[in-house]
């Protein structure tokens, strides 16, 4: 079966850090971008960051620059989500997808793999 995991959220204060990790199971995630999603309550999908086969990363919210990074260990064939200087406004679900064209995208739409999701809540 072909899925993403999510894992590594959790309750923080504002200020605080969290790192998500995301893995895949029954494919090699390495060989795929992936990108970082968020859904706050009530409000849309929207994506954070990605990161592509050969490690190029876009993020696409200007007030997350600077706070999250997104990278690759492929020895663990791991995507990680590093979240700094975490704010009430960042609380979510956080999920990692890869795209069907391999293509890097901060569009939901473009995702055809997803994962479940990890709950961030940052307290304020």
């Amino acid at each position: 079966q072909v899925q993403l995991v999510e894992s590594g959220g959790g309750l923080v204060q504002a200020g605080g850090s969290l790192r998500l990790s995301c893995v895949a199971s029954g494919f090699i995630l390495e060989h795929y971008s992936v990108g970082w999603f968020r859904q706050a309550p009530g409000k849309e999908r929207e994506g954070i960051s990605c990161i592509s086969r050969s490690d190029g990363v876009s993020y696409y919210e200007d007030s997350l620059k600077g706070r999250f990074t997104v990278s690759r260990d492929r020895g663990k064939d791991t995507v990680y989500l590093q979240m700094n200087s975490l704010k009430p406004e960042d609380t979510g679900i956080y999920y990692c997808a890869t795209p069907a064209t391999h293509r890097c995208s901060g569009r939901a739409s473009l995702m055809d793999n997803w994962g479940q999701g990890t709950q961030v809540t940052v307290s304020s």
